[in-house]
């Protein structure tokens, strides 16, 4: 037998944690979740067994009712022709069950939802073909994978509970059981009614507490599962954010129109404010305006564009590196410089315009 049998070609390669868009898709699209069966199967067992235990005096009391119901009219009735004993029977069937029934469907909702939430899809509805005619390699695969130990320890350790459970409980009124050959009818139907209602609740309990490695297992297969190849992470990306050659070509494209706007634009500013190096603002006052206008603004290769720009037109360059990072942060070329940085806009330009006008004065 080829050992290739044994192996999840599936898994081949997957060696890249699962991306947030991943997780998401395989939840809202697949209906994949982390999720144990065993905390399921222990909330529904745990507490429709409480409720039984509640109940139980009044649930006897409609099984007595419903016994002296039809013993007092066996000779009246006729099965084949009176309706009123299928529907009285299916009535005395709804006292009884629907109280288990309901609490046993609102415990299932309820670790449902404590698990994965609110979730809605049809797609593990879809019929697949593969589970008729599975593959021998992931059939194998599951059953000698790590997997597939976990879940044959886990039932191992279930039967150990239940069997122990109920030989402890057994054996802790074993004096008692066997003297119930001499007790009355009602103390027998209590006593090993009790030991029933104890066994279950216990074993609830533990399977409950069995539940907490099986969801912590379950979810560290669940992120397995998930996991991706070094190609399919790259096509994420390349969805989501874009080919990176056509993002290399938009930012070339962009840096190019910016350049042909920042030749035109910055030999018109009153005044260029640098970081010194990393941000250059340029800045351009008219008194119809109101405000001083950001003309452009540049970051690294575009701020040394700027600065060579405004040396060889004569701008002044101011050097501020708070305001050049504030500005170069909070506005866009053609926008007006925010009212809280009127003020030491206007000490620079008026720097600037006093730096001028002593030019021009001199010989």
């Amino acid at each position: 037998m080829d050992l290739q049998w044994f192996a999840d070609p599936e898994d081949e390669g997957r060696t890249e944690e699962a991306t947030e868009e991943r997780i998401r898709k395989a939840r809202e699209e697949e209906g994949r979740v982390a999720k144990s069966q065993e905390l399921i199967s222990a909330l529904v067992l745990l507490l429709p067994a409480l409720t039984l235990m509640i109940l139980a005096p009044s649930m006897l009391q409609i099984c007595v009712e419903m016994l002296r119901f039809f013993l007092l009219r066996a000779v009246e009735l006729d099965p084949t022709k009176d309706r009123i004993i299928p529907a009285t029977a299916l009535l005395y069937f709804a006292r009884l069950a629907l109280p288990l029934i309901i609490v046993g469907m609102i415990a299932g909702i309820f670790a449902n939802l404590m698990q994965v939430g609110v979730l809605f899809t049809t797609k593990p509805l879809t019929p697949k073909f593969e589970r008729v005619l599975p593959k021998f390699g992931k059939y194998f695969g599951r059953i000698f994978s790590t997997e597939g130990l976990f879940n044959l320890l886990k039932s191992i350790v279930k039967m150990a509970i239940i069997g122990g459970v109920a030989f402890f409980v057994i054996r802790s009124k074993i004096d008692l059981l066997i003297n119930l050959q001499t007790a009355s009818l009602w103390t027998g139907i209590n006593t090993v009614a009790s030991l029933a209602i104890r066994m279950l609740i216990i074993s609830a309990l533990l399977l409950l507490v069995l539940s907490i490695p099986d969801y912590l297992f379950q979810r560290h297969q669940y992120m397995q599962s998930l996991k991706m190849t070094k190609q399919e992470v790259k096509e994420e990306r390349k969805q989501y954010e874009g080919d990176p050659l056509v993002k290399s070509r938009l930012r070339a494209r962009m840096r190019e129109l910016l350049t042909q706007n920042m030749a035109v634009n910055v030999p018109k500013a009153d005044v260029v404010v640098t970081n010194p190096t990393h941000f250059a603002v340029a800045l351009e006052y008219e008194q119809a305006r109101g405000a001083p206008q950001v003309t452009a603004k540049g970051e690294d290769e575009m701020a040394f564009l700027i600065r060579r720009l405004a040396t060889d037109s004569g701008v002044p360059i101011v050097e501020n590196k708070p305001l050049a990072r504030a500005l170069y942060a909070e506005t866009k070329v053609g926008d007006f410089v925010p009212a809280k940085y009127w003020q030491v806009v206007a000490e620079i330009l008026a720097r600037v315009m006093k730096i001028n006008e002593d030019r021009r004065k001199r010989p």
